[in-house]
């Protein structure tokens, strides 16, 4: 009876799955999450924001990927796994509340919660959705010991004060993040290969591209309030228009070929679970750190559109495309062992735009961020024309197993 009660909070193998309905409701507080993670850099726009945002972004993705890792073999429709899901979405929002003061009065709050999303979702994976002896419950307990390891320094950084916070939370951030690369391994103990998880392919890329969707979403709100909140003037109009214009070319960028791309890579790779590990846990992470910086210099360039703009202000600007670009290029590395040389000229070309930025004003330099992204993207289109007529196969149709 136990074993057909867990069975049941499984999704059934070798069907093809889609995000549900609840994944999509759980994905609503991370729009809000990442809204916090920009407002908290840009009320501190000085490198020590930017490292506490970084730390901030990087605790948030960790507690969504893994709950993006764990519904990829579960059953969304079950009770106890919707159940779950609603718990994990309230303990994540109380996370995304505390993070303007994490480093602050709010900080237990934070870690709490974080720690409480980890190690209560894995306590679930291995003693509830998974039988003794079962090849799920061995990897989901390995999993928990790291993040009750991590957790322990979660919770002292938050007891801590000033630069001992930062230390433990550095510490137990290293801590979370290495875990996958040893796969999960505890000494004493037998080793989980990579080849113990079973990633069900077009589900996983489903929810990671959904999640670039959420960061390019939280671009739009910040447009929108931002613009809302000045006097509607011609600049203030272009400027709203130039931003629009580079969050939709970001979109462009990752979803005509990238997205695709990448998961037809992932659904042919020898190692899936590594390459699904590299690729997708580790990389789309800087992918949206790059969209959070751009949205960030969109309401810089929108409060601030005749101005020359501050050190720290430019900085922003222009490492938003820049970052992005570069994520692409590293993506593409990953997936196929070849460098993207459109899009790293591109971002070299957005950091080149900085030197303009020094006297001219922020309009100027949004407009050319933007012509650098259009002339990707055109390069793109250029280089797809030229395979068609030489009657090349595209990018998706002659894709190789990797990883």
């Amino acid at each position: 009876m136990a074993f057909r009660a867990r069975a049941s909070l499984r999704r059934e193998a070798g069907v093809e799955q889609h995000a549900t309905t609840l994944e999509l409701f759980y994905d609503l507080v991370f729009v809000f999450a990442i809204t916090q993670v920009s407002h908290l850099l840009l009320d501190h726009l000085d490198w020590t924001g930017a490292g506490q945002a970084t730390l901030v972004l990087l605790v948030v993705w960790w507690s969504w990927n893994y709950t993006t890792w764990v519904t990829n073999e579960l059953d969304p429709g079950s009770i106890a796994v919707r159940l779950l899901l609603i718990g994990l979405m309230l303990a994540s929002l109380l996370m995304a509340i505390a993070i303007p003061d994490a480093f602050g009065d709010k900080a237990l709050l934070f870690a709490g919660s974080y720690v409480a999303i980890q190690v209560g979702r894995h306590l679930f994976l291995t003693f509830v959705a998974a039988e003794p002896g079962t090849n799920e419950r061995v990897r989901a307990g390995r999993i928990l010991t790291w993040f009750v390891a991590a957790g322990v320094l979660w919770i002292a950084g938050a007891l801590a004060d000033g630069s001992a916070r930062t230390v433990l939370w550095l510490a137990a951030l290293a801590v979370d993040y290495a875990a996958p690369m040893v796969t999960f391994w505890v000494p004493g103990l037998p080793r989980v290969t990579p080849e113990a998880w079973d990633v069900g392919t077009g589900h996983f890329a489903e929810r990671f591209q959904l999640f670039i969707i959420i960061a390019l979403g939280e671009s739009i709100v910040i447009t929108g309030a931002t613009t809302a909140n000045h006097e509607l003037t011609t600049v203030t109009i272009v400027a709203f228009g130039l931003a629009f214009l580079i969050t939709a070319a970001l979109w462009w960028l990752y979803f005509t070929l990238v997205a695709a791309i990448a998961e037809r890579r992932l659904a042919e790779a020898v190692n899936r679970t590594v390459l699904a590990r590299d690729a997708y846990t580790y990389l789309h992470v800087v992918i949206v750190a790059g969209i959070l910086l751009s949205a960030v210099g969109d309401e810089i360039v929108i409060a601030h559109p005749t101005d020359e703009l501050k050190d720290s202000e430019l900085a922003a600007v222009v490492a938003g495309p820049a970052l992005y670009l570069l994520a692409l290029v590293l993506l593409r590395l990953r997936m196929s062992g070849t460098l993207g040389g459109r899009r790293l000229v591109g971002a070299v070309a957005c950091l080149a735009v900085a030197a303009i930025g020094t006297f001219a004003p922020a309009l100027v330099v949004a407009g050319l961020l933007f012509t650098v992204l259009v002339a990707v993207i055109v390069g793109d289109q250029i280089a797809g024309g030229r395979r068609h007529r030489r009657g090349e196969p595209s990018p998706l149709e002659r894709v190789a197993p990797a990883g």
